[in-house]
């Protein structure tokens, strides 16, 4: 029920329509102004931004091939090729060289090659004989059986697959500007958000006003719960899922730099999104859609759909689908308190 202050408080704030329009400008305009600042700061941040954003995917790539060198070093020890020690253990050495961060790869060299090369590093008396062969009593390789098979060792983080790649000249700027953009939204969202509910704030009674200063903080905690949700735990499930799925395909991934940083900011806005539910479910006990009994002797159904949207919003591995799942669960139940205990309730009909 609108009280006789709530109207005089809004006759006072009553405009023409030409007045709105020009309030209305002038709020798009600052926050246009806001944006641009923003925006030129978050070029200073930028190249941070984008080495920030690609920490999973660098920490993925680094599991995913630390697998794989653990895999060749077992393979080397239990064969035993080109003299090497097989240790008691085999897949605890192989494991505890792989954890050391090392990785391997193998070079094949000419034997007339290496023993010119050898004779050339030791020009003294006693490498006569090493300038001999080198002269041509070593046979001309023709294959690869006449080649000599030499492991080399390095570690995991030089290994120039650990790069992320960019198929253009220019897609390393694109990248850097659009992070710079989304930093600069995240810098000047305080004034955007101020000069926006600036303007609308003075078409609405003082208790709609009330609602919005409680759950809006509200809303932006949940969105930004699900958020760093998806960037610090989800990521982990789907990197994993997706690198496993390269392995059992035989397929060596070439992360491309643009195509990650547009999943990075698809993923968590989504989770940011569906964090959402207890907002919408107040909403909807307001305007009479559902009831709290309803919410509560339906909640077997709520679960099923929320495991179903969440197979859906994620990519088709577990570990997300559940990432997601869980804590909407919770959010279902911790709506149906909102709708309990939070202000603004409707009060029962006068019998």
């Amino acid at each position: 029920m609108v009280r006789p202050e709530d109207e005089a408080d809004l006759d006072k704030s009553k405009m023409s329509f030409g007045e709105h329009l020009e309030e209305l400008r002038s709020a798009l305009f600052k926050s246009i102004a806001a944006l641009t600042i923003g925006f030129l700061l978050g070029l200073l941040v930028g190249r941070h931004v984008v080495n920030y954003i690609q920490g999973p995917l660098r920490d993925a790539l680094e599991e995913h091939y630390r697998r794989q060198a653990e895999q060749a070093f077992l393979e080397e020890f239990t064969q035993g090729e080109n003299g090497v020690e097989t240790p008691d253990d085999p897949a605890a050495a192989a494991a505890a060289l792989a954890e050391a961060g090392l990785s391997r790869r193998e070079l094949y060299l000419s034997a007339r090659e290496l023993v010119a090369a050898l004779a050339e590093a030791a020009p003294d008396a006693d490498s006569a004989g090493l300038r001999q062969l080198a002269e041509g009593e070593v046979r001309t390789p023709r294959g690869r059986d006449d080649l000599i098979r030499i492991p080399i060792y390095q570690p995991i983080e030089d290994d120039p697959r650990m790069r992320v790649v960019a198929l253009s000249v220019q897609e390393g700027f694109m990248v850097y500007v659009k992070a710079s953009l989304i930093a600069g939204a995240i810098f000047s969202s305080p004034f955007t958000f101020f000069y926006i509910w600036d303007f609308v704030a003075a078409g609405l009674y003082r208790h709609e006003r009330r609602y919005i200063y409680i759950y809006l903080p509200i809303s932006l905690g949940l969105f930004l719960a699900g958020a760093a949700l998806a960037f610090y735990v989800a990521f982990d499930y789907v990197l994993d899922f997706l690198f496993w799925f390269n392995e059992i395909m035989g397929v060596d991934p070439d992360p491309r730099l643009s195509e990650w940083v547009s999943f990075v900011f698809i993923l968590p806005p989504g989770f940011g999104i569906s964090f959402q539910l207890p907002i919408v479910m107040l909403l909807l006990e307001r305007i009479g859609v559902f009831s709290v009994d309803a919410y509560l002797s339906k909640w077997r159904v709520a679960i099923v759909v929320i495991c179903t949207l969440s197979m859906f919003l994620t990519p088709a591995d577990p570990g997300s689908m559940i990432v997601m799942a869980v804590p909407l669960i919770g959010l279902y139940f911790g709506g149906v308190l909102m709708c309990k205990f939070m202000p603004g309730r409707k009060a029962p009909p006068a019998t």
